[in-house]
């Protein structure tokens, strides 16, 4: 299992804000462990923070849990990474989104899907710039061939760059942060969940699915199951040969409601909203003009790694020529 999760009621040295975070860990668990247990710490030991600046508290701790991480000895023979996207409720109720990566945060209110994150890809025209202006590549839809997304903590084989600072590295640590204004009398909840989940469920069908399992009397611990139970039938019935690890967490907005007083908000909230039923999932449809061969994919990649292994080579036999 390589990704990870943080659910933190009180952080920080006052112990008023709360913390909710997704790691979704690739080429191994180190990063995504690591960045669970402390980013956290990162972000509320700030000066930013400390001083209520809370956008600068989320970026500044990303990149010093990436720093910190790069010189862990564990990172010497690893290369894993992951995405980290997190939410920051702080004491007077406003809403904090940290993201990098293709994990993501949405928020409920009045029975409607707020994004609070954007997915980082590498086609995207921001990504795409910062790779090519760092000396990197997008093919296939991933970072040289090979990552599919374009920002993460750990990944240092494409942060190697000694002329440029750590921001415009080919893959990035750096967050984007989107503040939320709350809105007392509609916020519901916030839905914080790995790729594996939004492939499967737009954000929509993820708020009116919650909205369907609380009318059914199903509490926020199920309904993460219940979520999970869904997406792997999909997998299965799109004919997956594998799927994806899939965390979610799902933060109930109280707003100063018990929870049951909570729970009988949400369901007035799906009903006049017309969300009482789950939503149905279909198998996208696909055109013969759209579908992709994936093993001409795979052969192009294996292809094209074996090109610059020889390239690599005559390189190296060209500087023994010049010694000799």
């Amino acid at each position: 299992m390589e990704d990870a999760h943080t659910t933190l009621l009180k952080v920080g040295e006052d112990g008023e804000s709360a913390f909710f975070a997704v790691y979704d860990g690739h080429g191994g668990q180190t990063a995504a462990k690591f960045a669970g247990s402390m980013l956290h710490e990162f972000i509320v030991g700030t000066d930013e923070y400390k001083s209520g600046r809370f956008e600068e508290a989320i970026k500044a701790g990303y990149m010093e849990a990436d720093a910190k991480l790069r010189q862990s000895p564990e990172m010497a023979n690893d290369s894993s990474g992951c995405t980290a996207v997190c939410v920051l409720l702080t004491k007077d109720g406003r809403v904090f989104c940290g993201n990098a990566g293709d994990s993501r945060c949405i928020l409920s209110s009045g029975g409607r899907a707020v994004p609070l994150s954007h997915d980082h890809k590498p086609t995207d025209n921001i990504e795409l710039t910062r790779i090519t202006s760092g000396g990197g590549f997008v093919e296939f839809g991933r970072v040289n061939g090979n990552l599919a997304l374009s920002r993460a903590i750990g990944d240092y084989e494409f942060k190697n760059n000694r002329t440029l600072p750590a921001e415009k590295q080919i893959v990035t640590a750096m967050p984007d942060v989107t503040p939320y204004s709350p809105a007392p009398g509609a916020d519901e909840f916030i839905v914080v969940a790995c790729d594996g989940i939004w492939d499967c469920m737009t954000n929509e069908q993820v708020v009116q699915f919650v909205h369907a399992k609380i009318t059914e009397g199903r509490k926020l611990g199920q309904i993460c199951e219940d979520i999970m139970t869904r997406c792997l039938a999909s997998e299965s019935e799109l004919g997956s040969v594998g799927c994806d690890n899939m965390t979610v967490v799902i933060v109930a907005l109280l707003n100063g409601r018990t929870e049951d007083e909570w729970y009988e908000h949400v369901k007035a909230i799906a009903e006049e909203s017309g969300q009482k039923s789950s939503p149905k999932i279909e198998r996208p449809e696909v055109d013969d003009d759209d579908m992709v061969d994936s093993s001409a994919i795979i052969k192009a990649i294996i292809s094209n790694a074996q090109q610059r292994i020889n390239e690599v080579a005559a390189a190296d036999d060209d500087d023994d020529d010049d010694e000799e």
